[in-house]
């Protein structure tokens, strides 16, 4: 096929326009050297402007998460500045100087709490975290999962019952055990003072799990879709939203997953 002057310059015109964000079909029907050429030029264009789309979806994204963790963070921070001024007073009263040191303290801790959970999302959106393979025994798991929530649940006098099955998965156990953290630590937010917590587990042909039952008022269908959201917590208790989408991520992340039935179970699956 002779390919003149013309064609050329027509093709660079519309290579331009592309440049320039506009869409162009460059596909052609003929048969030849130079079908071949627009056409690879068309595949090299869709994938850039794919690329595009995502970049600008990710950049949008960070901004959302940036001005989400930034409110997150005010509240505290700023509580725990209000107290630091009242403090200050030297005629405080005794008692009172007790009840600021508390919410001082309270202030602190969860800022700690937030800067190191939203430490290890970022570890985990950057892709760079290897996960073990290890064999782990699910009494070893839960176990390690639950040492952190002691003091929170004898706290709202929560009681905690574990029904299971001696089982082994395979998974990173320190990830894996920040994961189940969550998810209980969900269920003991959403549950009533003395509530109680289930912990069953076992496995079969397709995967081993460990579910999560809390007791109380449970989830809607309609809650469903945007569960894992972050930061969209709907709790009472302080809750920002986290937990839930870091474990769903730390569990995907090595094959696994997290299946959530109504009212109350969270699931979590390790397959074979």
């Amino acid at each position: 096929m002779f390919i003149n002057k013309r064609d050329i310059e027509r093709l660079s015109a519309d290579i331009r326009r592309a440049i320039d964000g506009e869409q162009i079909d460059f596909r052609e029907n003929s048969e030849g050297v130079w079908s071949i050429l627009k056409n690879d030029i068309y595949t090299l264009s869709s994938r850039l402007n794919e690329q595009a789309d995502n970049l600008s979806r990710e950049k949008s994204g960070m901004s959302t998460a940036l001005a989400d963790i930034s409110h997150q963070l005010k509240t505290p921070l700023t509580s725990a500045l209000m107290m630091s001024e009242l403090l200050e007073n030297e005629e405080l009263p005794p008692k009172k100087r007790q009840e600021f040191l508390r919410s001082l303290q309270n202030s602190l801790e969860h800022t700690e709490q937030l800067v190191l959970s939203l430490l290890k999302i970022a570890k985990l959106d950057s892709g760079t975290i290897d996960f073990k393979r290890e064999i782990v025994m699910s009494d070893a798991l839960i176990n390690s999962a639950i040492l952190p929530l002691k003091v929170m649940l004898e706290s709202r006098n929560q009681t905690l019952n574990v029904n299971c099955a001696e089982v082994s998965v395979v998974c990173d156990k320190t990830w894996t055990s920040e994961a189940l953290t969550n998810i209980v630590k969900n269920a003991s937010e959403y549950s009533p003072d003395g509530g109680e917590i289930t912990i069953n587990g076992g496995d079969n042909a397709l995967f081993g799990y460990i579910s999560v039952t809390d007791s109380g008022e449970g989830l809607t269908r309609e809650q469903i879709p945007r569960l894992f959201e972050r930061f969209q917590s709907a709790n009472k208790r302080g809750g920002v939203g986290i937990g839930l989408n870091m474990a769903r991520t730390i569990m995907r992340s090595q094959g696994g997953d997290i299946e959530v039935t109504i009212p109350n179970t969270f699931t979590l699956k390790f397959f074979k």
